[in-house]
């Protein structure tokens, strides 16, 4: 990496120190850290390379929402207004530098849910198609076809995910099409909403937002950070609903955005570990990443709990 340039290119000022190597990795880039004479950045390498296009509305989202006063690193553009920089044959970019902790899904409820509110009131609209990934189900015949090529292959969750396939086609008839589109973060997992050293929050990695319905990602945070626990469910829907958040979460559709991402994930992470690729080279990768549903699937009746404690009902 090289700092100097890098600090040229972004206007960072004289470069006190660059990291040794990556210090986060992820399956969209790696991070590495400069300190500079003007203050500390997150220098991210993308695996795949992008255009200036692919990452406008992105980029000025997360600019809207740190302007709103989400908890989110500041985007740092080039000289010249651009995200992206090309440096020694490399693609990067720069973001402020937080001092961010490992993901925790225990996160406290309310935290999360004052911060998914504040996400959602960010006046920022930009019109667009919203990606098949977040509303359209796999459907009967391809996981009928991806269990077959699994065992073939002699995949080892092969049978766990045989198991879970009526489960899978059965969640997929509650899905909907999205209703009340915004922009939205669209990928608000533990891995991107995280606890900072200073006791708060930072929202992370935006490069997924586009548009969508608010409820339905509402949806995926009250699974993600709830669970099978009712009481952190109405814990996080209380902090959002008195943060004035606009969505609501009181029907099965709700968790539709959920079911369809997760599924499109477990297709992905099957579809690597079949014929590995530079998303994920290894097969280790793509099992880790499926263990990541199989482990704790997501299924109708942990949904239905929750859906019963933030409406305050039992569930059917």
């Amino acid at each position: 990496m090289d700092a100097v340039q890098i600090a040229r290119r972004f206007a960072l000022g004289r470069v006190v120190r660059m990291s040794d190597g990556p210090v986060a990795r992820g399956r969209q880039g790696v991070v590495w850290r400069l300190d500079t004479a003007d203050g500390r950045w997150a220098v991210k390498v993308p695996v795949r390379q992008s255009g200036e296009d692919e990452v406008r509305v992105a980029a000025a989202f997360q600019e809207a929402a740190h302007a709103a006063g989400v908890p989110t690193p500041q985007v740092r553009r080039t000289s010249e207004g651009s995200v992206f920089a090309t440096v020694a044959g490399r693609q990067v970019r720069v973001y402020e530098w937080v001092d961010v902790e490992a993901p925790d899904p225990c996160l406290d409820p309310a935290l999360v849910g004052a911060v998914v509110a504040a996400i959602h009131r960010v006046p920022f609209a930009e019109p667009g198609r919203v990606d098949p990934w977040y509303h359209e189900p796999i459907g009967a015949d391809r996981w009928d076809e991806l269990v077959r090529l699994l065992a073939a292959a002699g995949a080892p969750f092969a049978g766990r995910l045989a198991d879970l396939r009526d489960e899978l086609v059965a969640l997929e008839s509650w899905i909907e099409p999205p209703r009340m589109l915004r922009t939205c973060h669209r990928d608000l997992w533990a891995d991107n909403v995280v606890p900072t050293a200073a006791g708060g929050v930072c929202v992370i990695d935006w490069d997924d937002s586009g548009p969508g319905d608010p409820s339905q990602e509402l949806g995926c945070v009250l699974f993600e950070f709830a669970r099978s626990d009712p009481g952190r469910a109405r814990a996080l829907i209380d902090a959002y609903r008195g943060a004035a958040g606009p969505a609501t979460v009181h029907r099965r559709g709700h968790f539709s955005m959920l079911i369809a991402q997760l599924g499109h994930i477990t297709e992905l992470a099957a579809t690597d570990w079949l014929k590995a690729n530079a998303r994920c080279p290894e097969r280790a990768d793509s099992a880790a990443w499926i263990g990541e549903v199989l482990d704790e699937p997501h299924t109708r009746e942990l949904l239905d709990t929750l859906l019963a404690a933030v409406r305050g009902t039992s569930a059917p």
